[in-house]
Order: structure tokens, then C-alpha cells, then sequence
């Protein structure tokens, strides 16, 4: 149970700080998508964070952009997942497009495409639980995109011929 003396404090301390709480949210960067889904050629240009305050239209709007297409089934996407693909378009993209090539994968499309013997296809991926997306940039090597994705050393990153594989899961590289 907390204090009479330690309840003061922490409210005194509110008050103090109160006044700057709007100066120090101005300093949080905006959160923005720019995503184009190519397997039902719809696109999204958004800002689905502002002032450090996630938008629940917008990421409405994002999740049902990357829900599987094979299925229409639309499940939330990790805000990690997002953040980390917002990271890498301030780096990689500058404004620019990114192909979504898959999000979020419902389990009959994901045992489809193992089905079908694509590489890479777990049985427990994470594009299931909505924690992995695959990307590209066009115009950019995605020998390129694998390193700046990479070298923000946050989730799973991995490197496939013709797309980048990110992740909220555990750090690891392939």
C-alpha cells in the first residue's frame, strides 16, 4: 500500500510536470504508413500515431489492408510490427510506397502455400498471429532493404529473393 508521504510526492511531482506534458508529446514523432497490398491492389498513405496516441480508425484502416486475401479474414497487426515497418520507410523509403507482399495470413492460406511447396512457409508463422509482414521497396535491392530492416535489431529480419521478411518476434537473421 502506498504511503500518505509517497502519495504527496507523486502527486506534487504531476503537477510540476503537467505544464510540459503537451511540449514533450510535440517532440514524439509522427507514426505514418505509406502501403500498397499487391494481391488486392488497394493502397494506404495514413498517419496512425500522433503525439505518441495510436489512432484506432487508422489502424482499423492498416489491419484491413494486410488481412489475408486469400480468406478476407482481417486480425490486428502488432503495433511492433508497424512501428517497425514506419521505422524503416523513414529510412529506406522517404515517402515512398511499400509493397505489402504478405500480412497477415489466415491458418487454411498459410497450409496452402506450404501445400504448395513455397519455401520459406512454417508451419507456425508468425504472419498468423499478426506479428510479421513481407515487404518490398521498389526500386530498392532487397539486399539493401535487408540491411537497414536489420540494423534497427528489432524482431526477425529475413532475406528472400524477391521481398524482406519483418517481424515482432524474437532477434534473430536469415
Amino acid at each position: 500500500m502506498i504511503s500518505r508521504r509517497n502519495f504527496l510526492k507523486a502527486l506534487a511531482a504531476g503537477f510540476v510536470v503537467s505544464p510540459f506534458r503537451k511540449t514533450w508529446a510535440s517532440h514524439v514523432p509522427d507514426k505514418k504508413l505509406n502501403i500498397h497490398n499487391i494481391h488486392t491492389g488497394e493502397s494506404l498513405k495514413i498517419v496512425y500515431c500522433e503525439n505518441g496516441v495510436y489512432d484506432p480508425q487508422a489502424l482499423g484502416d492498416i489491419n484491413y489492408l494486410l488481412r489475408c486475401h486469400y480468406t478476407n479474414e482481417v486480425k490486428p497487426i502488432d503495433l511492433k510490427t508497424l512501428d517497425l515497418l514506419s521505422n524503416i520507410q523513414q529510412v529506406a523509403g522517404r515517402g515512398k510506397q511499400t509493397e505489402i507482399i504478405s500480412g497477415y495470413r489466415s491458418p487454411s492460406y498459410n497450409r496452402r502455400l506450404k501445400d504448395m511447396g513455397r519455401k520459406g512457409v512454417s508451419n507456425h508463422s508468425l504472419h498468423m498471429e499478426g506479428l510479421a509482414l513481407d515487404i518490398n521497396f521498389p526500386g530498392m535491392s532487397t539486399g539493401e532493404l535487408f540491411r537497414i530492416a536489420k540494423s534497427f535489431g528489432s524482431g526477425g529480419v529475413g532475406h528472400y529473393p524477391d521481398f524482406v521478411h519483418i517481424d515482432s518476434g524474437r532477434v534473430r537473421y536469415w
